[in-house]
């Protein structure tokens, strides 16, 4: 049976590298779809869990894998040798920047190199991992070809699809969110095409894997330049004492050209801090710069900068000093109502403000435990919020709004409220004295 008759019955064996925030729920809705699912993952707690059928992405809630790690379809493994039962195989693995903000694809590379030890004739190998353009057919391909003298195109196929992961938001799933998909050949785009239209309700397939990679980070270098602008918008403003808020609620009445974007305390998640630097990486081979991309990430980058000066701004103007103050962050993770902490800003936060000489806490009713991270090592708790630890710090910042926290409650127990999300706003006449930052 060939491949495209595996994919058009369902019978194909789909293997998902990376069980993460992309992999776990595109390999629950290939499942859904009827597949045979083979999760890898390298880190062995993750496939402990799954394999007990214990959810470890809690916005997804704690029955998402139940009936999927229960059933005959799914398996989990850190044995990469069992790929070789799999018809296709899609890499969900990490591209993160190095300390140059040079793109870091040593986990593309380490598991293209491990696919290619069991690639056999007939597979279909997709990268989701977001890259720079000519990452699928530069990277990808030559070192499947090597590791496994097999013939790209005729004895395998590669294709590219970005993923479009947003945790958190309720009102989409992996399955209604329109996928994208480039192939390094048309066999190979249309067979990607295939396999993700019988799980995922709208495919567009792009000419290329280079069009669908550009793609991908096109979207993200949109929100991150927009967001660097009402950032940019609210330093300024703030000087002149005019609400940032108030005036983008106000361009947002403009019923065309216009999208509301709202500025915060820096950037978090793995996509808009990191993305587009792989495409300023990319240019810069072809003789051009990425003023846009640059100058965004340069303003973005300094948010927490200037949320710490606000901080001890208003500190000064109660007799303290940054130096030996208490101070408590709400919220860790980078967005609201998730437990994802991946790059957020409320680590530089701590971070500066302890190289200050401050006293600094966190709660998130997310995140119990700071998890570790590549680039830092964290081992702090989350603190008990109550009206009496409150009362003990003499600074709060809000840098996420999780809707759990209740703004009134904050607003009448704290003494002062640094508020990077402009939540306090909806509050009259709070007791403590609340700081825009």
């Amino acid at each position: 049976m060939s491949l495209q008759e595996k994919i058009q019955e369902r019978t194909a064996r789909v293997g998902i590298i990376g069980m993460g925030y992309v992999g776990l729920p595109l390999a629950r809705t290939f499942w859904a779809a009827g597949y045979h699912v083979i999760g890898v993952d390298i880190d062995p707690d993750k496939v402990s869990r799954l394999t007990q059928g214990q959810n470890y992405l809690k916005h997804f809630g704690a029955d998402y894998i139940r009936d999927m790690a229960a059933s005959e379809r799914f398996s989990a493994t850190a044995d990469f040798s069992e790929l070789k039962a799999c018809d296709v195989v899609i890499m969900c693995v990490p591209t993160p920047l190095d300390k140059n903000l040079n793109p870091d694809l040593r986990f593309v590379e380490e598991t293209t190199d491990n696919i290619g030890k069991y690639l056999s004739g007939g597979r279909l190998v997709i990268l989701e991992s977001t890259t720079y353009p000519g990452t699928t057919r530069d990277v990808v391909l030559p070192r499947l070809t090597a590791a496994s003298g097999l013939r790209a195109g005729e004895d395998f196929y590669v294709a590219y699809s970005p993923e479009r992961e947003d945790p958190g938001r309720a009102n989409v799933t992996t399955q209604t969110i329109p996928k994208l998909v480039g192939g390094i050949d048309s066999t190979s785009g249309e067979l990607a095409r295939a396999l993700y239209a019988n799980a995922v309700d709208t495919v567009i397939l792009t000419s290329s894997a280079e069009v669908a990679e550009a793609a991908k980070l096109f979207e993200n270098v949109y929100r991150s330049v927009n967001i660097a602008l009402a950032n940019e918008m609210k330093v300024i403003l703030s000087a002149m004492d005019i609400d940032v808020w108030e005036v983008i609620n106000a361009a947002a009445t403009k019923p065309f050209g216009f999208q509301a974007f709202y500025p915060g305390p820096g950037l978090g998640g793995h996509c808009i801090p990191i993305d587009p630097f792989y495409l300023a990486f990319k240019a810069k081979e072809y003789g051009h710069t990425t003023r846009f991309i640059e100058l965004a990430g340069e303003i973005n980058r300094a948010m927490p900068n200037y949320v710490v000066d606000r901080i001890i701004k208003a500190l000064n103007e109660d007799k303290k000093a940054l130096h030996g103050s208490k101070i408590l962050i709400l919220g860790l993770a980078y967005k609201p109502d998730v437990d994802d902490a991946r790059e957020s800003p409320s680590f530089e936060l701590i971070e500066q403000m302890r190289a200050l000489g401050a006293d600094v806490d966190y709660h998130d009713p997310h995140i119990p435990k700071a998890p570790k991270t590549r680039a830092r090592q964290f081992s702090d708790a989350s603190v008990e919020l109550t009206e009496h630890t409150l009362r003990s710090y003499d600074a709060v910042i809000i840098a996420t709004h999780h809707s759990s926290y209740d703004w009134r409650w904050l607003g009448t127990h704290a003494r002062l409220i640094i508020d990077t999300r402009g939540v306090m706003k909806q509050i009259a006449r709070p007791r403590a004295r609340v700081v825009d930052a």
